[in-house]
């Protein structure tokens, strides 16, 4: 049960992270281009922060298996053989990840279940994370 709680508090981290990431696009992409409350101004905005959290995290998982949140948490994304996830893996990991979480964060509660204590998404793309 450690282990699970370690996990969730990266992902804690991790959520704070990425709430940082969405302020400063956000930030700009006001700057730059005025009011983005409505219209394709919105859905440019909305396209432009999920694609940067999803930058963040392939390059991160593909170069060293961690981000910041799993780099003080000693935790590691690997595939199956142990190694760090090539670029088609991981993107499918961070879209896979992020539909799953929106059923009121899916995949979080099934690691509750499982019997190594993964992420669904991990079970279903054969990725895991793995102590450092």
């Amino acid at each position: 049960m450690k282990y699970l709680l370690k996990r969730y508090l990266a992902v804690v981290y991790e959520s704070l992270l990425m709430l940082a990431l969405a302020l400063t696009v956000t930030a700009v992409y006001y700057l730059l281009l005025g009011d983005a409350s409505h219209g394709w101004k919105r859905l440019g905005l909305q396209l432009l922060v999920w694609g940067s959290m999803g930058a963040y995290f392939v390059r991160c998982w593909t170069a060293s298996g961690q981000t910041l949140a799993s780099q003080t948490w000693k935790l590691k994304v690997v595939d199956q053989q142990g190694q760090l996830l090539g670029w088609q893996q991981a993107a499918l990991r961070y879209v896979v990840a992020g539909v799953l979480l929106l059923p009121a964060g899916l995949t979080l509660w099934w690691a509750m279940l499982d019997r190594e204590q993964q992420f669904l998404h991990d079970r279903l793309l054969g990725s895991r994370i793995v102590r450092v």
